[in-house]
């Protein structure tokens, strides 16, 4: 069998998503309150246009009680973090009948990061592919699902960062982890940004994602995150990365069509550098779900979504709470594509 991992636009089954618990993250009452809210804010979003999972951690059903109201399943698992993108499973689809499959990649905390733990985290992809009835097929590559995104027809987009982080994958070539990855994704051409942005380099950083950095909108069309503000690193940060893909082409041969996304205007907080970003969306049947910032530019990139997929509602969501542990509504979510054809 081969397989295939569609497209984010591509119809799902439903959403995966994990309920953030006392942790490293969020270290305080008032920290851990602003992110279920957030989180929760998210599922009820994604809910309008398609089913959604939200597991739980053992013996804190009742701290999401609430959401069964608004038609969220739970189920109930051990769990260390809730970022559900990076320790839930790829799902792909064989090439020949359409049946789903799991990608159980290797997950080590981000790079064994000192605050973090994934003893339980670890083993969530597994769980959940139990859940859905599907095979599991583990990979040995250190790799998280933000640090991936395809078009849907054989292209990839990483970054060094991560995939080659040396505290991830020591030892491996960019030969190699492109070959695991065409092998377990499908994809065939591997696009190489060499970093991500600042902000995701601190303290609860990724190293690197890319899905903050540069996202496949369609076939051909790369979302990629414009700093227009030289005071910020990532200002030089961005003019490499959108110089880098200009003139790049697809595995089909396209040449890519690059859309710049103006970052929000909040250029930092007592805590350093922001990395606010709208490419940390979420395309769900329908809908497109939203990073939004309070930023006079949330209305703009708004209008930009809507022009991007005119057939989808567009609902902006606040994610300050989630950048501040880490991430955003494309981390915290996970898609699960509908089988067949």
């Amino acid at each position: 069998m081969t397989y295939l991992m569609p497209a984010e636009w591509a119809p799902h089954e439903r959403t995966w998503m994990a309920w953030p618990g006392p942790n490293p993250t969020f270290a305080d009452e008032r920290e851990l309150a602003e992110a279920r809210a957030a989180w929760a804010a998210v599922a009820r979003a994604v809910r309008r246009y398609e089913p959604l999972t939200m597991v739980v951690g053992t013996g804190r059903l009742d701290s999401a009680r609430e959401l069964r109201a608004a038609g969220i399943e739970l189920v109930e698992r051990d769990l260390d973090d809730a970022w559900m993108r990076d320790i839930g499973p790829t799902f792909v689809k064989d090439r020949g009948s359409g049946e789903l499959a799991a990608v159980d990649w290797t997950f080590n905390g981000w790079g064994a990061q000192g605050w973090a733990r994934w003893e339980h985290d670890s083993k969530i992809a597994r769980h959940i592919a139990d859940l859905t009835g599907v095979p599991a097929h583990s990979s040995p590559l250190v790799n998280e699902g933000g640090g991936i995104h395809v078009d849907g027809e054989g292209t990839v987009l990483l970054t060094e960062t991560v995939q080659l982080d040396p505290d991830r994958n020591p030892g491996w070539t960019k030969e190699q982890v492109e070959a695991e990855i065409h092998a377990r994704i499908g994809t065939s051409k591997a696009i190489w940004l060499p970093r991500g942005l600042t902000g995701d380099y601190g303290e609860f950083g990724t190293r690197g994602h890319v899905d903050i950095v540069a996202a496949f909108a369609a076939p051909g069309v790369v979302l990629v995150h414009a700093q227009r503000d030289p005071a910020h690193p990532d200002f030089e940060v961005s003019r490499e990365i959108i110089g880098l893909l200009t003139g790049q082409t697809d595995a089909q041969g396209r040449p890519l069509e690059i859309v710049e996304v103006p970052a929000p205007t909040v250029l930092a907080d007592d805590e350093g550098w922001l990395d606010h970003s709208y490419i940390n969306h979420y395309l769900c049947n329908d809908g497109v779900v939203l990073c939004g910032f309070d930023d006079p530019r949330d209305a703009e990139a708004a209008a930009l979504f809507r022009r991007l997929f005119p057939s989808r509602t567009v609902t902006v969501v606040d994610a300050r709470a989630i950048f501040a542990g880490g991430g955003g509504i494309h981390c915290i979510t996970q898609q699960q594509p509908v089988a067949g054809f």
